[in-house]
């Protein structure tokens, strides 16, 4: 019994839900503390943050030595950037669908003349998404020291490689203390992880409260039918994922949700999947997966894999079209849909990313004002939970994806993780 009662309290699982619940409780009873709480979320994300950089730089270094093989590393990330390609266009015309059957702004009728035009400009912060050319230049960096204080994972990601593959090419008999300097580091940096976990649930409950409290949840109403769109084209999508998992890597998504239920909810709670990306590559690697292969593509997908962001993407452009009276014709879709491929590469840690893809592609097609992206406004920060499940479980599925075509998944382990629920060591 006293066993049984343990378990009951120190399940992070039930922490992170209570405080989920508490945090929506608090944002709509008593909104302005809801929004003063701001600081919480936010200071637990900032210590996730603060251990990502160098765990990636020591999970993609170890898993390159262990694989040993310069060319398999190459191969894993070309397949990895091929398959996150293909993913995104389709969840961009997998939007498209569900906008053009689902028509959630028709009937609004919006003026243009009730618009403010500086509005997203104040969300943005005036910023702007980098183009194509800027993007892949910016993943190299000038200065290892700068990217790791600056926490550019694409820069860390590039220098882990380069470091990786020379370690391999030496040979781990030539540089024995490098490599288990590295593999120890790793160690420590886990330990660190499972502390910052602990604080876990106070994380979620502040970023719930501040969401609830600054939003509140009155602009559902106002917004359902987007809201019901974005919803249900995740769940439909979802279930794409799951088909992909199950038929070509042999994984059932819905046994991996139940055992990275933690995660998920951690990141559902803080809007956030860099809160969780230290421990969901320890579940990937736990569940079968190399450590090369999750070194590698879970943290290219954080930038090049936004399924949930771009069927968001999607969806709000026909949505805003058919505010305005507008109908989009074939060709402009098309183009909406090649505008957003390009722009959505460089969303990630872009402050306002989400309406500076929308004004480009506005201002690109033509079919609506511009300013029309601030009817966004007030329900953008409402879709965070669709677009951080459906990303999160959109590079766990690559993931498992690329390790199974490159022989890199272990099944033995799979089915034990999956089937007995073992847990990550804190």
């Amino acid at each position: 019994m006293a066993e049984n009662k343990k378990r009951w309290w120190t399940s992070v699982f039930l922490q992170l839900l209570v405080a989920v619940v508490a945090g929506v409780l608090v944002g709509h009873l008593w909104p302005v503390l809801g929004a003063q709480l701001k600081p919480v979320g936010d200071g637990f994300i900032r210590l996730i943050k603060m251990i990502i950089a160098p765990l990636i730089f020591c999970v993609v270094v170890t898993g390159i030595a262990a694989v040993g093989d310069i060319k398999a590393v190459g191969r894993i990330g070309l397949k990895a950037i091929v398959y996150f390609e293909v993913v995104t266009t389709f969840a961009l015309l997998f939007g498209l669908l569900v906008a053009n059957v689902f028509r959630p702004g028709a009937g609004l009728d919006i003026n243009p003349a009730t618009l403010d035009p500086h509005a997203v400009t104040a969300q943005t912060k005036g910023g702007q998404l980098p183009s194509a050319g800027d993007f892949l230049l910016h993943t190299i960096p000038d200065s290892v020291v700068n990217a790791f204080a600056q926490n550019q994972l694409l820069q860390v990601l590039v220098f882990a490689v380069f470091f990786g593959v020379a370690l391999a090419a030496i040979g781990r008999e030539r540089a024995p203390l490098v490599l288990d300097f590295v593999d120890q580091v790793q160690q420590v940096i886990f330990k660190v992880m499972g502390w910052i976990m602990r604080v876990a649930p106070l994380g979620a409950f502040g970023a719930m409260a501040f969401i609830i409290g600054q939003y509140g949840l009155s602009t559902l109403g106002t917004y359902a039918k987007l809201i019901a769109a974005c919803y249900g084209a995740a769940v439909l999508f979802t279930l794409v994922l799951a088909a992909i998992s199950r038929f070509y890597a042999g994984v059932s998504v819905w046994k991996f949700l139940r055992y990275a239920r933690e995660e998920f909810l951690l990141a559902l709670g803080t809007a956030s999947t860099e809160s969780v990306m230290p421990r969901i590559m320890a579940k990937l690697t736990d569940a079968g997966c190399s450590r090369a292969a999750t070194g590698l593509v879970v943290p290219t997908g954080y930038s090049f894999n936004l399924d949930g962001a771009t069927i968001y993407l999607s969806i709000c452009t026909v949505f805003l079209a058919q505010a305005f009276g507008v109908e989009m014709t074939l060709g402009q879709q098309l183009l909406a849909v090649l505008i957003l491929m390009l722009t959505s590469k460089g969303m990630a840690g872009v402050p306002g990313s989400s309406f500076l893809a929308l004004s480009a592609t506005a201002a690109a097609i033509g079919a609506f004002p511009v300013a029309g992206v601030a009817l966004l406004l007030g329900a953008d920060r409402l879709m965070d939970s669709m677009r951080v499940f459906v990303n999160l479980l959109g590079n766990c599925v690559a993931t498992f994806v690329v390790a199974k075509s490159e022989g890199q998944l272990d099944r033995a382990r799979l089915r034990e993780t999956l089937e007995g629920a073992t847990p990550v060591p804190a």
